[in-house]
């Protein structure tokens, strides 16, 4: 048998790369394991040797203490692996294949799955609806930053690709469908872009850039990118996308200059509870900014698309109801202006295989547009610093270096 080592949180700012578990076809006790899911048999899963796992800004608020999980935990849920072996129960995924795994743990058996909602299954999480890997209160299902995972449900979850050589070319583009491409197809999807639309997306990072770019996939015919960094602007104005700088003030008249009205079709938040005001208050933490701010600029029977992360438990936060995920959320304009929200998980599978088919047909390069950079699985820690800085960067693990692709940290 492998040995197996995974990235794992060790208290706020601190990840370390530890001998773990190789995993086995039963859910074992550990850091963040729900009691409930504590011997779990798991005859319909398939273990997999990690190709890509990448660090997502979903994680950096569990890093940097801003969530409730626990010391040990280990890390990722944005994962690509090569099939090693699979349970008695698995009758279509073989030994070999390459896939990619949804961040979201499915049974594919319940009401919710067989509706597609994928994100918030009924019974992976004895605690609420929906689990991911390595992500506290989500049942505990061991994260896959590391050399092997075990995915459960795999002829339901796995997405094989088609071709290995033609997978393993374009290994940085088909990571991103773990998670952040359909989450950002789903944010600009949601929030109702179409042919013509003009579309706002708060937030350069990756999922914000993979928001702008689904846009785009949809048709819009502008798509404006707003955030507080520099480096993440340039990124996506590198790629076409037009921006606003909100450290500057309100985004209304930057908008205006570009579009000639101060507002746009739909808005999509990909940046979440950790948002800070913009203006004056741009360093200060206000959590309910970005919301506030795009029932503003969107225009009455627009929509928002809201795939940036929003907690019930925020041991950080600025003040006791956001503690407990309560912002001052103007409800009533979003309301006055007949506004549809779209919030939640993304369900990965109502878009991944659609959005793989745009990868390998060459109609997106996601990975240029996010910035993917290869880097092992010891620099890690330093690829959490680097992330945590704002580098407009998206940093892919690679345990074995099978991309060929792997390079240090700067």
């Amino acid at each position: 048998m492998a040995g197996n080592r995974g990235v794992t949180y060790q208290g706020p700012g601190k990840v370390s790369v530890e001998t773990i578990d190789y995993p086995t076809f039963e859910l074992k006790d550990g850091p963040g394991v729900n009691p409930a899911n504590v011997g779990r048999k798991v005859p319909h899963g398939a273990i997999l040797k990690v190709v890509t796992t990448n660090i997502c800004g979903s994680d950096q608020h569990m890093v940097r203490g801003r969530t409730t999980a626990p010391e040990g935990l280990v890390l990722g849920h944005e994962i690509t692996g090569e099939v090693v072996e699979v349970g008695p129960g698995v009758e279509f995924v073989k030994v070999g294949d390459i896939a990619s795994v949804p961040f979201n743990i499915a049974c594919g058996r319940c009401k919710n799955c067989k509706e597609g909602k994928t994100g918030i299954c009924l019974n992976v999480n004895p605690d609420r609806p929906g689990s991911a890997y390595g992500y506290v209160d989500m049942g505990g299902w061991v994260g896959g930053q590391a050399e092997y995972v075990l995915v459960p449900y795999a002829d339901w979850n796995l997405l094989v690709f088609p071709d290995r050589d033609q997978a393993l070319e374009k290994i940085t583009d088909l990571t991103m469908l773990s998670d952040i491409f359909p989450t950002g197809f789903h944010g600009a999807y949601t929030a109702g872009t179409k042919p013509g639309s003009t579309v706002y997306v708060a937030g350069a990072g990756p999922v914000g850039l993979a928001a702008a770019a689904s846009a785009r996939l949809l048709g819009a015919a502008v798509v404006i990118v707003g955030d507080l960094q520099e480096d993440r602007l340039e990124q996506a104005r590198k790629h076409g996308f037009e921006t606003v700088d909100v450290s500057k003030g309100d985004p209304r008249d930057q908008i205006e200059q570009i579009l000639g009205v101060p507002e746009v079709d739909c808005g999509v938040d990909a940046v979440g509870f950790e948002a800070r005001g913009h203006g004056a208050g741009a360093g200060k933490e206000a959590p309910a900014t970005v919301l506030n701010s795009l029932m503003e600029i969107t225009a009455a029977g627009g929509g928002l698309g809201i795939p940036g992360l929003y907690v019930t438990g925020d041991p950080g936060a600025v003040d006791d109801a956001a503690k407990v995920g309560s912002l001052s959320i103007r409800l009533g304009l979003g309301w006055a202006k007949s506004h549809s929200f779209a919030t939640g998980q993304c369900p990965v599978m109502k878009y991944h295989r659609g959005l793989m088919n745009a990868i390998l047909h060459d109609r997106v390069n996601i990975a240029e547009i996010v910035n993917a950079t290869v880097i092992g699985l010891d620099d890690a820690p330093a690829g959490y610093r680097e992330f945590d800085s704002g580098v407009a960067r998206k940093y892919v693990l690679d345990p074995h270096n099978m991309t060929g692709k792997v390079t240090s940290v700067n």
